[in-house]
Order: structure tokens, then C-alpha cells, then sequence
């Protein structure tokens, strides 16, 4: 019966995982625990229910167990992309344009295997309506990461997040919702009773944290970069209602009279802030805030955009990021990485491209470690709105999730071997299961 189901579910796009094993012995492996900077070798590692059971040198297999000799690789822990839309990333911008919400689902839902497959066994979603997704991977019906989903994104009128034809204003009281905000793809709320409401929503819906538009946005036509989004009480309104739910808020900004106000609002992850300043650098570090940086540059994988207000935008904002992450660097901001790709398959298959990027401002070291323990860190700060409480992420540690890859030699020395994880990572391990094994 059992056998009959998997076909089954591969007659219908499901990938079943190599291995589904509950217990696995990785042998002779040189790891990288996602914290030292040192590879301690030839180590073994055992793999139980999911989680990291034992590691030490010499470990017996126990009876029945999967054992896999890991010489001549790097052993490292499942990559993290802090900044990622399940929803947004592997659609065609048309397809917002002139599809629905089903395509849009089946479109992330696909891209969530490849997601996968590229080494990232955990991602923070900060934008759209992946829940099923997150749903159906949890359960082992879909193939994916792990989804920390912040739902739709809250945007005021004329945000960052309003993509409403620009006949929809103005409004009336008893119209209906737009089809994507009705949808939980992107949902528009002014004042503070209607943002209350709707941050309220979204955690109902399974958000881990909420995401808000807090400053004027590259893609979309209606504001400025300049623009402050949202007033201090309203966005003081969300983030005590994450309060409440024992979780925090992100807010996509670039500028500094924004973040100000959003870190005065309490605001703890400020996405991107390509324009701040030395000033607002040094508050969000006082107030002990996450800068989430993506390395967007203007070069050959440069966003594109149909209308050059945006275009003109997309250059003002790729001017800063080399400078806002030397400075945050130096100033000791905390900071994540992520990647915002957004409506272009062709891009978001250069994820682990965008992990190499980072070697512009870091070591090596340095990058690793921020894709892997430094985010679960930042992933923490959802506190019991954590959906996977059972271990560590990020890590290669007694306890932790077993979200493991072996690399085809070492990263620490050679980082662009992440670029290309199809010939260069020759296993993927999410939970303790095999989805990649090429060895």
C-alpha cells in the first residue's frame, strides 16, 4: 500500500524523499557547525527522528540504520534565506497582472521543491499567502522548506503594497476588498482600528511575524522613496498586536526618517535600508533592531522593471547598498541576508548566487555563518509562534533539526561553490529525510 501511494503521489508531481529512514550515520565528515569558524573533521554524526542525535568520533550505527560515509566533503547546515516570497518569486509579473490565485499558488508551490534543491531548508516569508504551501510541506505532501510566514504584506493606501489599478481610488466605504487583498496575496488597511483588525487577521491566518510597508518601494508606482508609510501610532497599533501574540514585526524601508519612527514604534527587523544613515545605524543597533540586507546591485542580475519611475528608483536604491552594509558592518548592526526575489523564475534559481554576492563586504566565514545560524537567530525573535520548536535551525548540533548538505569541498575556502548547488551539493537533508543524494 505503501508503495502504491508514493507512485501516486509521483503521478501527480509529488518528489518523495530518497530516504525517509528515521535514523542515519553520517561518518568521517569535515563540518561546519554554522558557528566556529573552524572545521572540525572527521566527525560522525548521528541522525534520529528527525534531529541531530549524537556527534563524536567513532559512533556505532545502530541496527537498521542508513550509513553514509562523508569523506572528501564538507558537511554544512541547510542554507537560510531570511527575505524570501514563496508567493512572489516564481511567477511572472504578468501572471499578477492576468491570473488568479490558483496559478499563483501552483507556480510557489513548484518552486518550493526547486527552493529546496538549491540547499535552502528554511526560509522566512515575508510577503503573500504561502500557507497551503507551508501546509502541505509540513505534512510531506509537498516538497520545500520550511516556511516562517509573515502572510500578507500590510501596506496603507498608496504603500508600498498597494497594487491596485489606478482607477481604484477613490473609494467607497461599502466596496469590496481588491481580489488580492480578499486573496491574502498583499492587503491595504489606513488608520488604526482597520490596521488593528488586520494584523490580527493575518496572525489568525498562522503568521509567525507580521510584515508591513513602513517606506516607499522600488516596484510599486505610487510612492516615493522618500514617503514615510504608515504614522508612528499606526504602526505602533501592529506591533502591539505582535506584542500580544508574542512575535515581532518587519518593515520593508529604505530611509531614515522611517526606520526612526519604526524603531521608536518598536519595529525589531527592518528590511533592506539601502539610504540609512550612519545615525539611524547606530539606533537600530542601541535598540538592538536586525537589518535584513539583500546584495542588490545594479549588474547582470539587475530587477527589471516596465515603468522607469521604478526603473529610476531601482537605481537610487542599489546606489546605497554597498555603502549601508560597509557602514552597518563596521558599526556592528545586526544583520541578515535574504534575497527578495520577486516575479521572475530565472532570477530565483540564482539564490546561492545571491549567498556568493555577500563575499563583496564578508569573509567567507563570515557569509556562511550569517545564511545559517545568524538567520535562525533572527528567526527566533517569532518566540512560541516558532512552527518548529522541536530544534535548532541553522546549526550542526546535538538537538538540532537534521537540515544538512554535504558540499563537494569546502565553502569556508571556496564560497562560489554555493552558487551552483546542482553539481556542487551532493546531498540535501531536511528533518533527517534524503531529498539529494549524489555521492
Amino acid at each position: 500500500m505503501r508503495k502504491l501511494l508514493l507512485v501516486a503521489l509521483v503521478c501527480v508531481g509529488f518528489s518523495p524523499p530518497l530516504w525517509a529512514q528515521t535514523t542515519i550515520l553520517f561518518q568521517n565528515a569535515n563540518v561546519f557547525n554554522g558557528v566556529d569558524k573552524n572545521i572540525n573533521r572527521g566527525v560522525d554524526i548521528l541522525i534520529e527522528d528527525g534531529l541531530i542525535k549524537s556527534i563524536g568520533p567513532d559512533l556505532v550505527a545502530p541496527e537498521g540504520a542508513k550509513t553514509i560515509d562523508a569523506s572528501g566533503h564538507t558537511m554544512i547546515p541547510g542554507l537560510i534565506d531570511a527575505h524570501w516570497h514563496t508567493s512572489y518569486c516564481c511567477a511572472a509579473q504578468s501572471t499578477v497582472v492576468s491570473g488568479d490565485v490558483l496559478e499563483i499558488a501552483i507556480r510557489g508551490a513548484i518552486g518550493a521543491e526547486a527552493t529546496l534543491l538549491r540547499g535552502f531548508t528554511t526560509v522566512r516569508d515575508v510577503g503573500g499567502n504561502p500557507f497551503s504551501t507551508k501546509k502541505m510541506i509540513d505534512a510531506g505532501e509537498l516538497v520545500g522548506p520550511r516556511i516562517f510566514p509573515s502572510g500578507p504584506p500590510i501596506s496603507q493606501t498608496s504603500g508600498h503594497f498597494d497594487y491596485r489599478s489606478k482607477q481604484s481610488v477613490p473609494t467607497n466605504p461599502g466596496d469590496a476588498l481588491e481580489y488580492w487583498n480578499r486573496n491574502a496575496i498583499l492587503i491595504v488597511a489606513d488608520g488604526v482600528p482597520e490596521v488593528t483588525k488586520r494584523a490580527r487577521e493575518i496572525l489568525r491566518m498562522g503568521a509567525t511575524q507580521l510584515k508591513i510597508a513602513g517606506g516607499g518601494g522600488v516596484s510599486s508606482v505610487y510612492d516615493p522613496l522618500d514617503v514615510q508609510e504608515y504614522t508612528y501610532e499606526e504602526m505602533r497599533a501592529i506591533v502591539e498586536v505582535a506584542e500580544t501574540w508574542n512575535t515581532y514585526v518587519a518593515a520593508h524601508i529604505f530611509t531614515d526618517k522611517a526606520t526612526q519612527t519604526a524603531l521608536k514604534a518598536g519595529i525589531k527587523s527592518i528590511e533592506h535600508g539601502n539610504l540609512l544613515s550612519e545615525e539611524t545605524l547606530r539606533l537600530m543597533k542601541k535598540e538592538g533592531a536586525w537589518l535584513s540586507v539583500q546584495p542588490l546591485i545594479n549588474d547582470e542580475d539587475a530587477f527589471t522593471f516596465d515603468d522607469p519611475f521604478s526603473t529610476q528608483k531601482w537605481i537610487q536604491v542599489t546606489d546605497g547598498t554597498d555603502r549601508v552594509i560597509k557602514l552597518a558592518k563596521e558599526i556592528g548592526v545586526r544583520m541578515a541576508w535574504g534575497t527578495d526575489m520577486l516575479f521572475d523564475p530565472a532570477t530565483a534559481a540564482k539564490q546561492g548566487k545571491f549567498v556568493v554576492k555577500m563575499e563583496r563586504w564578508f569573509t567567507p566565514y563570515e557569509v556562511m555563518k550569517m545564511v545559517t545560524s545568524d538567520n535562525a537567530e533572527l528567526l527566533q525573535m517569532a518566540g512560541p509562534r516558532n512552527p518548529y520548536p522541536q530544534g535548532q535551525l541553522g546549526v550542526i548540533t546535538e538537538g538540532a533539526h537534521a537540515d544538512i548538505i554535504l558540499v563537494d569541498g569546502n565553502p569556508l575556502e571556496k564560497l562560489d561553490l554555493i552558487a551552483d548547488p546542482e553539481q556542487n551539493f551532493d546531498l540535501i537533508m531536511k528533518g533527517g529525510k534524503i531529498f539529494k543524494e549524489n555521492l
